[in-house]
């Protein structure tokens, strides 16, 4: 029998036609496309791969003009299908004419479903032909074991996805058309609006709203330090809200010797192994590790199509009962994990932990294969090592801790302590680089003992603005709100970025992200929030499961958004006029000193600065923060009189600068001592293209004298130089510092030493 086998990607062809043929395929040409070609026993088969969306979908060509329909006529405008490459569709034509049977084989979920399903519909291939290969690793087994039990294609799958298309074409091309043409941009400089990412965009918006608005409140502590191993103890009524009860508890209790132990319980807690990971948890602890989601799916698709994972999208947390862990043990013990595949196998069982949710489509993601450091380099390997041991902690026994609580009497007033010793480290000897270790020890006590104090203290603080979003942290909380999907979650991301509504590694809205989510929350007809959004991602969950049809969820959107559309046209007018004010201050700075004009952020080949309206009769220009996120603000520098600019870095504060390097508020500011080397120059703090700072000399580049500097927090310069080597010294809370890491005053500590 003749078959012919489409793949959703080249490499999946490749490793499918190596496993079925034994490694023996042959390659032929259909015009500019590729053929794998191969036989096992009495089948020839065919493989051609796709290129994901060959086929896609979009309105006729007329509707191209933004000037000659209204965007309120694209709501029920029709939509047709357009092959992007022409070629595949025609090799698989000749191919599937050729053939007795055709397989799709793409991914194995909605999207997968339609790529496979839309192309063989569009190359006229008869259906009664057509079955379908499912496996959810691209490995032996599981590729032989698809290809031995092929299904029929999914229909109701595939129109899911369709669904989504179809919606999110409308959504996005009507309000992105209404919303531009509104606020008069057009062109490059077009405002995306999205039916998922409008409402993502809000969440960063509020977020930032409530830090502007936090207003911190100071609050005391009081704390101690007890008994032979120095441990902590906090007094019961921490944090006190009120200076004056703190200071009168520090009266009675701030000068004593001795408490007293009232109570002491010791006893064991059982610390649970993590679930399996489900795609938005992968990407959450990829994230951690320094692996954006963006990055860490496309990594995963890699490691996922060269055999070494499990498919990478999935919502499934347990592990099927056929998944045959100790198999998977087994494979790992070729590789650089062979010691703790060995351990956990030697378990007398194997119970694997399991999350909340429990899908069919595809299990946990999990390694499929065995691999080593030695030939998988960089961010891969990280992403590799970090599925096999969350793979491996589920698998392991939970962990045990001893935790003990202590009270102690000083002076009438009470204060506790918590103690916290890991006893059996369990799952976490598998995944505890992951973890922050937090072992705390107290002294052997007993009730009745008298411990001795040894300082006691009172410390001031406030309260905290809420935490910014990082990529994990939004990614979770679109999950938690059915905001888009586990496949499409880091794309919404990447596009607020790409549109610049937000910037910065805390996702910063800009001013035209902030104007474009206000006038869509007073005008947008409840575009922005989360809800609508999360009922279409759940009808389009019950046309996969046949409870809906694509007609009726479509046509249910649709009636959504012509009602969006109406209400947004009915206030356009403020719309426009709220957006184009943003985007004037989000690149004016301020007034230029020398001829009067505006100064605002000009682009050019060599990177963006600051420079004069007036130009070419005023030639005043700026060089932009290095390495930095900037804020407009309304200040002027006291000094210059020239635009203060709010410059945020990651791991420092954020701080006011005038845009003009050279003022002497910058120098102050930056400026850490006299140069050792060159004698004329000063050292100041300065920033690389990648905001990592250093210091360096001003007189740069005769004098190439630098010194690395700390990463993070506020530096303070000393008031004098280093007595060894005459580089600038820093103030720290334990004493003065030398930045010259080869000073030799240094060198002769550790010699002493």
């Amino acid at each position: 029998m003749r078959k012919l086998i489409i793949t959703e990607k080249a490499n999946a062809a490749r490793r499918i036609s190596a496993i079925l043929s034994g490694g023996k395929t042959s390659t032929k040409k259909h015009g500019s496309v590729s053929v794998l070609t191969f036989s096992s026993g009495e089948d020839e088969y065919s493989v051609i791969s796709l290129r994901g969306h060959i086929i896609e979908l979009d309105y006729p060509s007329e509707y191209s003009d933004w000037s000659k329909f209204p965007p309120a006529d694209l709501v029920y405008a029709p939509q047709e299908k357009k092959v992007k490459i022409k070629g595949i569709v025609d090799a698989i034509q000749k191919a599937a004419d050729e053939s007795d049977m055709v397989i799709i084989a793409t991914d194995y979920d909605r999207e997968g479903e339609l790529i496979g399903m839309e192309t063989v519909k569009y190359a006229g291939i008869d259906m009664s032909k057509v079955k379908r290969a499912k496996f959810s690793a691209l490995t032996k087994a599981e590729v032989e074991n698809a290809f031995s039990n092929l299904v029929e294609p999914d229909e109701k799958l595939a129109d899911a996805a369709e669904a989504r298309q179809i919606i999110d074409l409308s959504w996005g091309a009507v309000l992105t058309r209404l919303i531009s043409l509104s606020s008069g941009q057009v062109g490059k400089n077009f405002m995306s609006v999205g039916r998922v990412q409008s409402p993502t965009l809000k969440l960063l918006v509020e977020r930032d709203a409530e830090i502007a608005a936090f207003e911190p409140v100071p609050f005391w502590t009081i704390g101690g330090k007890f008994g032979m191993l120095a441990f902590r103890g906090n007094h019961e009524s921490n944090p006190f809200w009120n200076k004056d009860d703190a200071d009168s508890v520090m009266s009675r209790c701030g000068n004593a010797k001795e408490g007293t132990v009232r109570a002491y319980e010791v006893k064991m807690k059982e610390e649970y192994r993590p679930p399996p990971f489900d795609t938005t948890q992968m990407q959450v602890e990829a994230n951690k590790i320094g692996i954006p989601p963006a990055v860490a799916m496309k990594l995963a698709e890699d490691l996922y199509t060269a055999g070494y994972i499990s498919y990478p999208r999935t919502e499934n947390t347990e592990y099927p009962i056929s998944l045959g862990l100790r198999n998977i043990l087994e494979r790992l013990k070729d590789s650089d994990f062979s010691k703790e595949a060995a351990e956990i196998l030697s378990q007398e069982k194997i119970s694997p932990s399991r999350g909340r949710r429990r899908t069919t489509d595809h299990p946990p993601i999990h390694p499929t294969s065995g691999a080593k450091s030695s030939s998988m380099k960089g961010d891969k390997w990280k992403l590799y090592e970090l599925i096999v041991r969350r793979f491996l902690a589920t698998l392991a026994p939970n962990a045990e801790a001893e935790v003990t609580d202590c009270t102690i009497d000083v002076n009438g007033e009470t204060f506790k302590a918590e103690g916290y010793v890991l006893k059996k480290n369990g799952w976490k000897k598998y995944y505890g680089q992951y973890l922050r270790r937090t072992d705390s020890y107290l002294d052997k006590l007993k009730v009745g003992d008298v411990v001795t104090i040894r300082s006691m203290g009172i410390e001031e603080d406030a309260t905290k603005p809420p935490y910014r979003y990082n990529q994990g942290s939004l990614i979770q909380e679109m999950d938690k709100l059915n905001l888009g999907t586990k496949s499409t979650r880091h794309d919404i991301i990447g596009k607020l970025y790409s549109r610049n509504y937000i910037q910065g590694a805390h996702m910063i809205p800009t001013a035209g992200g902030i104007a474009l989510t206000r006038s869509l929350e007073k005008h947008g007809g409840g575009i922005t929030e989360p809800e609508m959004t999360a009922k279409l991602e759940n009808d389009m969950l019950e046309i996969s499961g046949g409870d809906k049809t694509l007609q009726d969820v479509v046509g249910e959107s649709l009636s959504m958004l012509h009602g969006a559309v109406r209400a947004i046209e009915k206030e356009k007018t403020a719309i426009g006029d709220e957006i184009r004010s943003a985007l004037r201050s989000q690149q004016h700075l301020g007034t230029c000193v020398k001829c009067g004009d505006n100064l605002t952020i000009k682009r050019s080949r060599n990177g963006n600065f600051i420079g004069c309206d007036g130009y070419p009769e005023c030639k005043e220009a700026y060089p932009l923060p290095r390495g930095a996120m900037i804020q407009t603000s309304e200040s002027v520098c006291e000094i210059c009189g020239l635009p203060m600019l709010k410059v945020i870095r990651r791991g420092s504060p954020p701080s006011m600068q005038c845009i003009d390097p050279k003022c002497e508020s910058n120098v102050k500011m930056t400026d850490l001592g006299p140069c050792p080397a060159c004698g004329k120059g000063r050292i100041r703090m300065m920033y690389s293209k990648a905001g990592k700072r250093f210091a360096g000399c001003t007189e740069w580049p005769e004098c190439k004298q630098t010194y690395p500097l700390r990463p993070r927090g506020t530096l303070v310069p000393a008031d004098e130089p280093c007595p060894h080597c005459g580089a600038p010294m820093l103030k720290y809370s334990k004493g003065d510092s030398c930045i010259n890491m080869d000073c030799p005053g240094k060198k002769k500590k550790k010699t002493s030493v």
